[in-house]
């Protein structure tokens, strides 16, 4: 569905961010970008999105293909026409608006009224709380509605892949496990593609597929779930088991199975 193939993305003509990425992802699955703050993560969602136009960044080099067509010279708007549908990071709500306001505002590109209610009654299938506080400022929900409206603000745009930025930030362990719940549901249920960037790489890889592990804005490893959850630096780097010392750079690790797809 997704191919991103050997991106670079500088920003203001002088920051160069990404630096070859090479990301799949295919139809169906749930695809994670893991790695500490910082490593370029959220740049590759914008480049995806169209979003780091707004941002003076540019993309010097590499493809984005939707379903085969090229897409990193597009517009934001006509990205998501297409089906890429972002959910930022920071709970991106419109405070001043109700919550079923903010659903509505999901929807405005389309014209189906009929086929939007039965929407927003999926998404308080999904969202129960949101169901009961519809009426509701968004401004005064808790953290843990405003990240549940902002996902289900994304499903009225019916998403064909939804890309989602740190949904876990900020939520207390009871709420992540509740919305990574969720959003395995909504891909098994509603077929909904999803690409997830994420710190927390145990919550993350147990609803993913496959992973991507980056650095510096690089690919530096990547793996099924199964795979990564496994590898010995994984565990020692992001999971904090079998520590040995301080945190230490994947660079530094000699025995650390680099993939350096950027000089494919």
């Amino acid at each position: 569905m997704l191919e991103v193939v050997n991106v670079e993305l500088i920003y203001s003509n002088v920051i160069l961010v990404l630096k070859g990425i090479s990301i799949d992802v295919q139809e169906g699955q749930i695809v994670a970008i893991l790695g500490a703050n910082g490593a370029g993560k959220t740049s590759i969602l914008k480049s995806i999105s169209g979003m780091h136009h707004v941002e003076e960044g540019q993309i010097t080099r590499g493809s984005i293909r939707f379903k085969g067509v090229p897409i990193e010279k597009r517009d934001p708007v006509d990205i998501f026409r297409m089906g890429i549908v972002q959910v930022l990071e920071g709970r991106k709500v419109l405070e001043h608006l109700t919550a079923e306001q903010n659903l509505m505002v999901g929807s405005h590109l389309r014209s189906d009224l009929r086929e939007v209610k039965k929407d927003i009654d999926l998404v308080y299938q999904y969202f129960p709380n949101l169901s009961n506080k519809r009426n509701m400022v968004s401004g005064y929900l808790s953290g843990g509605e405003q990240q549940m409206l902002v996902v289900g603000r994304a499903l009225m745009a019916r998403p064909k892949l939804m890309i989602l930025d740190e949904p876990s930030l900020g939520l207390s362990p009871i709420l992540v496990h509740e919305i990574f719940h969720i959003l395995k549901e909504l891909n098994e249920k509603e077929g909904i593609t999803m690409l997830i960037v994420e710190q927390n790489v145990k919550i993350a890889l147990s609803i993913a597929q496959h992973g991507y592990i980056v650095e510096n804005g690089r690919v530096v490893l990547d793996g099924t779930a199964a795979e990564l959850l496994a590898n010995e630096d994984i565990k020692e780097f992001y999971l904090g088991l079998n520590l040995s010392g301080g945190r230490r750079s994947y660079k530094n690790v000699k025995h650390y199975k680099r993939r350096k797809r950027w000089l494919g």
